[in-house]
This record gives C-alpha cells, sequence and structure tokens, in this order.
C-alpha cells in the first residue's frame, strides 16, 4: 500500500521513548512502572501533535523484546496493562477514523502478550487496515536483530525454490517487517544526551540515511513543544545520502 506523503521531504519519524523508569526514580517512586503509565500519556500527546504537523508515518518502539522477557513479572504485567488500556482508547478514538489512520503492530508481538491483549492488537489492526492517509506503527517485542533474521530466513527460503534468485535491495525490503514503510527519516531518542545510541539494531534497514536527535528529556517530561521544535530543526538540516 503506497503511503502517501503530506509533509514536504518529511515521510517518517521513529521516535524511541526512552526514560520511562529513570524519570519514576527522579520522581522518587518505588514502583518504576508509574514512568511507563506517564510515559503512556504522553505518546497520545505526541500523536496529536503528529496530526497537527500532517506526518505521513509515525512509528513508536513501545517495548523491545528483551524489555517484555527480562524484566521483572510485576513490571511487565503493568505493561501489558498499559498495551491493553492504550489500544482499547485508539479504537474508540474518532480522530482514528476521521484521519484515516491505519495503525500496525510490529514485533514478535503474538509470542508473548496475554490472549487479552492479543485480541484488542488483532481488532485495531483489522478495523484500520484499509485506511493509508497516516500510518501509525507501534514496535512491540521488537528487537531490529529479530527483524533481520527473519528477513533473511524468508529469502533463504525462496532461493531454494528459485535458484537464480537475485539478491536486491527491494527483495530485502520486502521481506521486511516494514515492508509497507518508507524509509525512517528521523529517528528521535529521549533521555539519552550524553549516552547517544541506538539499540537492538533498531530499524537497521530502514535506518540507513536516517537523521538523528537525542533529547536530554526524559520521555514523561517530552512534550508535543520539544516534539515540534525538533521536527522544525530538522528542515534546517541538510541531508546528503552518502553524495
Amino acid at each position: 500500500m503506497k503511503i502517501k506523503t503530506l509533509t514536504n521531504n518529511l515521510k517518517h519519524v521513529a521516535i524511541i521513548p526512552d526514560g520511562n523508569r529513570r524519570w519514576a526514580r527522579a520522581q522518587g517512586f518505588k514502583q518504576v512502572w508509574k514512568g511507563h503509565e506517564k510515559g503512556a500519556k504522553r505518546l497520545e500527546e505526541i500523536l496529536k501533535a503528529a496530526y497537527d504537523l500532517k506526518l505521513a508515518c509515525l512509528t513508536l518502539w513501545v517495548g523491545s523484546f528483551d524489555n517484555l522477557t527480562k524484566r521483572s513479572p510485576s513490571e511487565v504485567k503493568v505493561l501489558f496493562k498499559i498495551y491493553k488500556e492504550g489500544f482499547e482508547k485508539l479504537l474508540k478514538e474518532p480522530k482514528i477514523h476521521e484521519e484515516k489512520v491505519r495503525v500496525n503492530i510490529l514485533g514478535r508481538w503474538q509470542e508473548i502478550l496475554s490472549s487479552e491483549v492479543k485480541e484488542v492488537a488483532q481488532k485495531l489492526i483489522e478495523s484500520t487496515k484499509n485506511y493509508s492517509r497516516f500510518f501509525l506503527t507501534f514496535l512491540l517485542a521488537y528487537n531490529g536483530t529479530d527483524e533481520m533474521q527473519e528477513c533473511i530466513r524468508k529469502i533463504a527460503t525462496l532461493s531454494r525454490k528459485q535458484k537464480n534468485l537475485k539478491i536486491t535491495p527491494e527483495l530485502i525490503k520486502e521481506n521486511l517487517w516494514t515492508k509497507d514503510l518508507p524509509p525512517v527519516d528521523l529517528i528521535i531518542r529521549t533521555g539519552c544526551e550524553n549516552d547517544p545510541h541506538l539499540s537492538a539494531g533498531f530499524m537497521m534497514w530502514d535506518s540507513a540515511y536516517s537523521q538523528l536527535h537525542f533529547t536530554k528529556t526524559l520521555f514523561p517530561d517530552f512534550g508535543a513543544q520539544e516534539f515540534k521544535k525538533i521536527i522544525e530543526s530538522y528542515f534546517r538540516r541538510e541531508r546528503r545520502f552518502g553524495a
């Protein structure tokens, strides 16, 4: 499905919302999941800002596979609750249908989420699958390394059926989880200005020419105003694409 570009020169913004647990500790909360709850509210604010900016694609990494398999059961349980409530809100949100937002969830979420969360997630995907004005993608139980390994496995299977199969960039893209999304123009990672980094091979194929922005602000304090300022700063950058 072809994605319409609604903002000149900026099709796709991806956000890594980092710092929820650090924010909770800094606020004196013993329960780190308080940061996840606050962060979930910020996601709603950022989504509204994306509508205002007429962005074509917004991708949010709301949990790596490692996050959901290595952290304490109590924290993961709260995260599942937040996912369920968030997806239910989107299902009931009129603007999703007014703005023709296609919602997708990519990653290994079907392997580890509870049946209740998966049911709501599937309903959300199904109810928006025919929309194409705006693409909202959640990366959930997602590691970029897993995505690339799955892509290689698919191509290896194809090569056994097609002896003269030519490996091209187009073939790789067609076999990624993100096959329907354009390359990422801008990656924003919050809460790591002094430790700028990506994680777990984040969207490694789609981020080949991405611009990067790292904030000092932890995600629970990252609001629409700062998000819009970062978007404005993007247009002052010169993108060379290796030239």
